[in-house]
């Protein structure tokens, strides 16, 4: 007996998705109600929760293959190390300050 695998589009698939986190139904009623296998709507909902889409296969919140950042995330890092140089400049500029008064005070005491 040969199986046909069903193609369900991404509204479909979102509607499904919705109907179970408003109602609060379990996956198993929904599935029974609109026909489709209750391993398959679990497999939607666990995906819409991780992902934010039950059609995305990654996830929202994670970084874009390859290492690449997205805009904001570079320019958040950009920011960051912009500060980390502003400090690293300011550390140095107070070492040099507590170098100069061990001198100074060294000198005063002889």
């Amino acid at each position: 007996m040969a199986s046909r695998k069903r193609i369900y589009d991404a509204e479909f698939r979102e509607g499904a998705v919705r109907i179970v986190t408003e109602t609060g139904k379990p996956i198993p009623e929904v599935a029974e109600d609109l026909g489709i296998p209750p391993g398959t709507l679990h497999s939607w909902v666990s995906r819409a929760r991780r992902n934010g889409s039950p059609s995305s296969d990654r996830p929202a919140a994670e970084p874009s293959p390859g290492g690449r950042l997205r805009e904001s995330e570079r320019a958040e890092l950009e920011r960051l190390r912009a500060e980390a140089r502003e400090k690293d400049k300011r550390i140095r500029e107070l070492e040099t300050e507590r170098d100069v008064c061990k001198r100074f005070v060294a000198l005063w005491v002889k």
